[in-house]
């Protein structure tokens, strides 16, 4: 008799009834936000395709207007950074640069800022340009981290110097860093670990990251 009751029994129905609602709509909504993820997700993807042919361009055009101009400065394909070892602007164990290191920086710069900021569609990619500096893995820590950020102050101090055309929309971008021996071989030291980086960072990379990392 019990059994029978609650089958039939409407205020049970009509209970089981709602609680299929609220099912089928949680459901609902949980596709509705994964459909809205994907499309987001789908969005910033070709926005970053998208400037990564605005990227392509800013290399291609660095990489030629040093080769045009006779300047001794290689551009990373892929990431556009741009090395430049220790021994073109440093003495061993210093941070002051020196005449032959004033001398390509008084070439290498200007062609650099007036690459990067001659389009603004392009330039308005990059968000900050990092300046490195690296050491090898010869010294303490300390002295190591030191001697590279010096370095990068070196090079920014002189870029702020320099008088140019795009100066200011170069220095504006720029951050300094020290990097130390972090990224030196550990168990020999390299000379070709020394070194200055230009690294540019773009709008696009950081975009994605940001929604990846949930911020």
């Amino acid at each position: 008799m019990n059994a029978h009751s609650s089958v039939n029994n409407p205020a049970v129905e009509h209970e089981s009834n709602e609680w299929l609602s609220v099912s089928d709509l949680m459901a609902g909504l949980l596709m509705v936000f994964a459909l809205l993820v994907v499309a987001t997700l789908f969005q910033l993807k070709q926005a970053q395709e998208e400037n990564q042919n605005k990227r392509i361009v800013i290399i291609q055009a660095l990489q030629q207007q040093f080769n045009e101009r006779g300047i001794n400065a290689e551009v990373n394909p892929e990431t556009g950074d741009i090395t430049l070892l220790d021994s073109v602007l440093f003495d061993v164990n210093r941070a002051d640069i020196t005449p032959a290191g004033v001398a390509f920086l008084e070439r290498f710069v200007p062609v650099y800022g007036e690459t990067l900021f001659s389009d603004s569609a392009i330039s308005d990619e990059i968000t900050r340009i990092i300046i490195e500096g690296h050491t090898s893995s010869d010294g303490s820590t300390e002295h190591n981290m030191s001697l590279s950020l010096r370095r990068a102050n070196s090079v920014f101090d002189f870029i702020n110097r320099l008088d140019f055309e795009q100066r200011d929309a170069l220095v504006n971008k720029i951050q300094v860093a020290g990097r130390g021996y972090l990224d030196a071989n550990h168990e020999i030291s390299l000379a070709g670990d020394r070194k200055v980086i230009f690294r540019m960072q773009f709008k696009s990379d950081e975009a994605f990251m940001m929604f990846l990392e949930g911020r």
